[in-house]
């Protein structure tokens, strides 16, 4: 009887190991989950509080499901009014509002929306960035249409930085469907494998489309601040890359700026698997504060520079079922929770950013800075023209009311 109870036992452990090697195939999480469990989060030995830098991304679609164009205005309209209601409650540690980047499908691309987005980070809410969905692609057309939206951007919105040594405006980029560099195993959504190359070409000074876990998409190398270097005959050359580093230089073709991702112990499948935590925002994923406080703990950073923490967070921000979360009380006790855990003065310190100010902070901290990063949002790429009105002078867009 007691060898036929073995028996059964460790039938049942096998089952349920067998269960977990398939969820885990399932999702994707044999690409990243060596990384994550051999990863040590850095431990702080500078005096002085640990600063957070906390930066919103929105994959932002007025488009989103083939919507009309009254659906769209009516999507970009509550943006325009709803966030600075909710913005002006905020203050990070040099008494900014939270910074919201809007990366804008080149796909969808409407003169009115941008210019309501350009009232809206003209006011001091944020910034525009790029975005694009795109399949079966080519690289010069790739290339033709990256170009023809920035120069867009720039000389029609004011909306772009221009770098200061090559008077150029640049961007940061999201890829649509999380395929940068033709990273999806059956080849759809991008179809560029030279991709990399291209958006150096034409201006790019970042990528900040990770994590895309649970998607076949996701980098082997996470948690990261990392310069990628293209591969021409091989998709998915950002899978791994040189860290960032103090004391350090660019290298390869571009900076990928990842979001935190790993395992969520405190928000678990049948109370026993650890869902992913992947740093999407949305009704069905709210941030609770053990969000928040995972984001902070994975410690993304700069070599050498640990008291800097990124968190760079992610959402949809069209999508009528996920509105009401990032514009309303969700998102604001997100916000009370940041403002009240990280930033006492003593142990942290807070600072909203943008896509532009994370960079430009990064990057002082590779050439060695330290102290406040709040001192060096501006560090390599100015402002965008449109930004500025803060300082009284003309403002291109409007905020709707």
């Amino acid at each position: 009887m007691m060898a036929i109870l073995i028996g059964l036992l460790l039938a049942a452990l096998l089952l349920a190991a067998g269960g977990v090697v398939l969820l885990v195939r399932r999702r994707n999480m044999h690409q990243w989950l060596p990384a994550y469990l051999r990863r040590r989060r850095p431990r702080h030995r500078e005096p002085g509080p640990v600063h957070v830098l906390f930066c919103f991304v929105d994959h932002f679609e007025p488009r989103w499901g083939g919507a009309d164009i009254e659906t769209e205005r009516a999507r970009v309209a509550r943006w325009c009014r709803d966030y600075p209601r909710l913005a002006e409650g905020h203050r990070d540690a040099d008494g900014r509002p939270p910074q919201h980047t809007f990366f804008y499908p080149e796909e969808e691309y409407r003169r009115e929306h941008l210019e309501a987005l350009v009232g809206l980070c003209a006011a001091g809410y944020g910034e525009i960035e790029v975005h694009l969905h795109h399949d079966d692609d080519t690289a010069e057309n790739l290339r033709r249409t990256l170009n023809g939206f920035v120069e867009t951007l720039d000389s029609e919105h004011g909306a772009l930085p221009r770098d200061p040594a090559t008077g150029h405006p640049v961007y940061a980029f999201i890829h649509g469907n999380w395929c940068l560099d033709n990273s999806r195993a059956d080849g759809r959504w991008c179809g560029v494998n030279n991709e990399i190359d291209i958006l150096r070409e034409t201006g790019c000074y970042a990528d900040f489309t990770l994590p895309s876990a649970p998607s076949d998409t996701q980098t082997a190398q996470i948690n990261s601040l990392y310069y990628a270097t293209d591969d021409p005959d091989r998709p998915k050359s950002h899978d791994r890359g040189e860290p960032v580093r103090v004391g350090g230089r660019a290298s390869g073709d571009l900076m990928i700026i990842q979001g935190p991702l790993g395992l969520a112990w405190h928000d678990r499948k049948w109370g026993l698997m650890p869902r992913i935590e992947n740093a999407d925002l949305r009704r069905a994923f709210p941030p609770t504060p053990a969000r928040v406080d995972q984001w902070v703990r994975e410690g993304v950073h700069v070599e050498g520079r640990p008291e800097w923490v990124v968190v760079k967070v992610h959402t949809h921000g069209t999508q009528e079922g996920d509105m009401d979360t990032l514009l309303g009380e969700p998102v604001d006790r997100m916000f009370e929770h940041l403002e009240r855990a990280y930033n006492d003065g003593e142990r942290y310190r807070l600072h909203y950013v943008t896509a532009r100010e994370c960079y430009n902070i990064i990057k002082a901290a590779e050439a060695g800075e330290s102290g406040d990063p709040g001192a060096f949002r501006d560090y390599r790429l100015p402002p965008p023209p449109m930004r500025a009105g803060n300082d009284g002078t003309e403002v291109r867009g409007h905020v709707a009311s």
